[in-house]
């Protein structure tokens, strides 16, 4: 029994380190260095040409309005401010979807497991890379505030039309910047990163729609926001 345990526990350890070898780091704001949009204006700073790989514009937290902020938790994570990076309650309710479809089908991510896959990890959906998203989702939150996170999260995430992070977002759905974005406009954009093609105002208003009242439903459940608003 003792040998069994034994070899178990070995067994174990180089399995863990076996995935957690190479797990890349982000330990501090400094770290992030995502790639940006390079303007070009002409002598009265005017926009005449821009250079990117991913058109993003990197903003404060100042510059995001709360109810931006909010509308992004109850779309993506209801529980943000109160998990420590992992939601065990939709784990749970996911492994048994993926678990009865032999694949992973259902995430169950959290908002910081979200950051965690587009800053560091690969998108394939395999079980190991969901252990290894996990597990880099708890230092992710032993390290940065959760205002911290939300903001590397606004500004990181995919929305669509080629657009990277929340200012770019507001720039290509609504032509403002994000900072005067309108409660409506919030909700429809908190409901695009899921799945930026299919929800797109552009391609699918209707669906657009619906996902939109969606996350204002939400917010009113969650008591952010009130009926009249």
């Amino acid at each position: 029994g003792a040998v069994l345990a034994g070899l178990a526990l070995v067994g174990g350890s180089w399995i863990a380190l076996g995935l957690l070898s190479d797990l890349p780091t982000l330990t501090s704001i400094d770290d992030y260095r995502p790639p940006v949009t390079s303007r070009v204006l002409d002598r009265n700073g005017r926009i005449i040409g821009e250079f990117y790989v991913e058109r993003r514009s990197v903003i404060p937290m100042e510059e995001i309005p709360h109810h931006t902020r909010m509308a992004f938790v109850a779309a993506e994570d209801g529980k943000f401010f109160e998990h420590g990076g992992i939601d065990f309650v939709s784990i749970a309710r996911a492994a048994w979807v993926d678990v009865t479809e032999g694949r992973i089908k259902q995430g169950g991510s959290t908002i910081t497991m979200q950051l965690v896959k587009q800053l560091l990890l690969s998108t394939e959906r395999t079980f190991e890379r969901k252990f290894r998203e996990m597990i880099l989702a708890r230092e992710l939150e032993q390290s940065f505030s959760k205002n911290e996170i939300l903001w590397l999260y606004l500004n990181q995430i995919y929305f669509g039309q080629g657009a990277w992070g929340i200012e770019e977002a507001a720039r290509t759905y609504f032509d403002k910047p994000a900072i005067d974005l309108s409660l409506s406009e919030s909700a429809l954009l908190a409901g695009l990163p899921q799945r930026p093609s299919q929800y797109s105002p552009v391609r699918n208003p209707a669906l657009a729609e619906k996902r939109r009242r969606y996350v204002l439903r939400r917010l009113l459940e969650d008591r952010v926001i009130s009926r009249p608003e």
